[in-house]
């Protein structure tokens, strides 16, 4: 390379240099307006008048602004006993599934325990070969007997095969000679497990906590199943769904009645639909950012191994 096209180089690599954060911070913001206008777009028809809603072409602003969806949701006063439901299934159900299937994994991890792969290997194979959902039912509904009680949500939910796997793995990138060191001061299985162990897991913890927390906040069809019939036990998206049904049948009952033209008030699905999607997904969207920093690292450090 000569003098003369040395410096000729060094300047397209300079301009290339200083182009390419804008172009990056270009498309990331591209990328972000794609991702939040579905969410602000649903939040906006949830605050719109339903009988404008209907028209459509609403964007980023209510064009009729009305709150009337959200007094409608929560004008019955069950709803807020079915928040209480499925706030304390969420929490009791991460807990227990997270210390269990820690507790498991970190069992399953250690190479002195013989059965380890026989175990591992009979776990791994329920995730391959369901019996569906005729038996569940059968067995939780009369061998268990968990109808009709808050149970129903918690027994047949305490362990997850995925999260032990992902759990297992984790455990086993960790130094072995964190276990080798504790052995030698005397330590037994649960003081390693909760004082050294356990402590060190926080990214996969949290990663699991997330899985199984969303999973539990969104079940409804166990309700249906199980609980339907005790108004005392429906959780939040159960009691959500039955009521964008009741609504639409209302919707469609008032389109075809001759007082449907001076309904001004109807609330119509659209709207309906709009509010239960922002109230199902607001306590997920508030906890998601305290537990995204460890989510990347629990999941990706938990599947490296195998």
């Amino acid at each position: 390379m000569t003098d003369t096209t040395l410096p000729r180089a060094r300047r397209t690599r300079h301009r290339r240099r200083s182009v390419f954060p804008y172009v990056n911070a270009g498309v990331m913001v591209l990328l972000m307006f794609i991702t939040l206008y579905p969410v602000i777009n649903t939040i906006a028809i949830s605050l719109n008048d339903g009988t404008d809603a209907v028209r459509g072409g609403i964007g980023l602003w209510p064009r009729v602004f009305s709150v009337k969806s959200y007094e409608t949701i929560f004008s019955d006063e069950i709803i807020f006993n079915a928040f209480f439901i499925t706030i304390a299934r969420t929490a009791i159900q991460t807990v227990l599934n997270v210390v269990l299937t820690s507790m498991l994994s970190f069992a399953l991890s250690r190479r002195e325990f013989v059965l380890r792969k026989l175990i591992t290997t009979a776990m791994v194979l329920t995730m391959y070969v369901n019996a569906g959902l005729i038996p569940n039912y059968l067995l939780i509904q009369r061998t268990l007997g968990l109808s009709k009680s808050f149970w129903v949500y918690i027994i047949p939910t305490m362990f997850s095969c995925f999260n032990m796997i992902v759990t297992r793995t984790y455990i086993l990138s960790l130094p072995e000679a964190l276990v080798e060191s504790a052995r030698i001061d005397g330590a037994g299985d649960f003081y390693l497990f909760w004082r050294i162990i356990f402590p060190l897991c926080m990214p996969v913890v949290a990663t699991v906590a997330l899985f199984v927390a969303v999973g539990a906040w969104n079940s409804w069809f166990d309700t249906h199943l199980y609980n339907a019939g005790k108004v005392q036990l429906h959780t939040l998206q159960y009691l959500l769904k039955m009521k964008l049904a009741t609504t639409t049948n209302s919707a469609n009952a008032a389109m075809t009645s001759a007082d449907a033209a001076s309904s001004t008030t109807l609330t119509t699905p659209v709207t309906i639909r709009a509010a239960i999607t922002v109230i199902s997904a607001a306590p997920i969207v508030v906890i998601y950012p305290f537990l995204q920093r460890y989510f990347v690292i629990g999941l990706s450090v938990g599947s490296i191994k195998g």
